[in-house]
């Protein structure tokens, strides 16, 4: 695709970015059969090609309306286009910088509510105070005590995790002592910087992640073998730390080293000796996350190891397709996040599993208000009780 981008821009690294993005789309389409939206509006401005088309408009000066923020903010960041395209367009990247250019240009109540969503979430005395309306599924078993015997792990336990569904991060606690390890947890404070970089606040989102590089840099270098993931959105925001900075700043080198030693629960746990975890026979649907399937690049990961600690996986018809959680989007996009949650609903339903499991805490608390089958992080099947 070729631009004319301002040279006020082009000799930004946000130009230089978006330039190599936008030439390397060559308008195949391929993107548009995976696209979600696209699947609902038909419209292809509500497609990835369409989309793209829109934020080079808007780089090259020209005018971008209140329409145009609407398909914007409609896409839903899933990536299942980048798993699609031949030409390997980097068009989650490309996305986050359109929005970053058009954010001013926002309705006023626009910008108070994604303020106050971002402030509210990031803060663990505010989030907590909603315990007892919005917990999903409180600790059901004891602590094991950790007799370390293989080295040591930190478990990424989230911002709204530890309120909202505080058994998962207590049951993969369990396992990986189980397993021999020496589990140390972030606080709840530790924000990934995920919320402000998909609302564009990037310099709030910078902060979080430059704090974050520096204190688990600093484990590993003490000794810590693996940062651990329960939550695939925030998985997939740390190992992309490194597209947050030039390649000659310090912390991109720090970003690479720590993306490196990050996993996912199921990424870590697909190398170790599970014989000694409990099994039980369940016939269930798994949820792939657009996080872990897109963002990360694992897909099947999860139904191979469920499939191989002995549980009956009910086939799902397009898998690939986003739940319509995707972080806020649930919020400011209620309509057609509403939509895609009855379609992802009645395909994991359709063979009538007694539960349905996920990888993500946005993905369980959004299925989990469309259906009377019980939601539950995959994790939480290897607990102990």
């Amino acid at each position: 695709m070729q631009t004319k981008l301002p040279k006020a821009l082009i000799n930004t690294s946000h130009g230089k970015k978006a330039a190599a993005i936008l030439s390397s789309c060559v308008h195949c389409g391929f993107c548009l059969a995976t696209c979600p939206t696209y699947q609902l509006t038909g419209n292809e401005l509500d497609s990835p090609r369409g989309r793209i088309y829109l934020i080079k408009s808007a780089l090259e000066d020209n005018q971008f309306s209140p329409s145009s923020i609407k398909h914007l903010d409609r896409c839903l960041t899933c990536r299942a286009c980048e798993t699609t395209c031949p030409s390997g367009v980097k068009y989650s990247e490309l996305v986050n910088i359109g929005r970053e250019l058009i954010e001013h240009k926002r309705p006023v109540w626009q910008k108070v509510a994604r303020y106050g969503l971002r402030q509210f979430l990031s803060k663990p005395i505010l989030v907590n105070l909603t315990k007892p309306f919005t917990q999903h599924s409180a600790i059901q078993s004891p602590v094991i005590e950790q007799i370390a015997t293989k080295g040591r792990v930190l478990l990424l336990t989230g911002c709204v995790q530890p309120t909202l569904t505080p058994n998962t991060n207590h049951t993969a606690k369990n396992v990986l002592t189980t397993l021999g390890y020496q589990v140390e947890q972030t606080s709840q404070q530790s924000c990934c910087g995920a919320l402000d970089h998909h609302t564009s606040a990037s310099n709030a989102a910078l902060l979080k992640v430059q704090d974050n590089l520096d204190k688990w840099l600093a484990l590993i270098e003490s000794g810590l073998e693996t940062i651990i993931s329960t939550a695939s959105g925030c998985g997939v925001m740390v190992k992309d730390y490194s597209t947050l900075f030039e390649t000659d700043d310090v912390y991109y080198q720090k970003a690479l080293t720590v993306s490196k030693h990050t996993k996912d629960i199921a990424e870590f746990l697909v190398e170790q000796d599970l014989s000694s975890l409990p099994k039980q026979k369940l016939k269930i649907a798994y949820h792939a996350p657009c996080t872990l399937q897109h963002g990360q690049k694992l897909p099947n990961l999860v139904e191979g190891l469920l499939t191989k600690l002995g549980y009956e996986l009910t086939p799902i018809t397009d898998s690939h397709l986003c739940c319509g959680s995707a972080g806020t989007y649930s919020i400011f996009e209620p309509t057609t996040s509403k939509q895609l949650r009855d379609n992802k609903v009645e395909k994991l339903t359709e063979s009538q599993p007694e539960l349905i499991v996920t990888s993500n805490i946005g993905c369980q608390l959004h299925l989990s208000k469309g259906t009377e089958t019980p939601v539950r992080h995959w994790i939480e099947l290897l607990d102990f009780y």
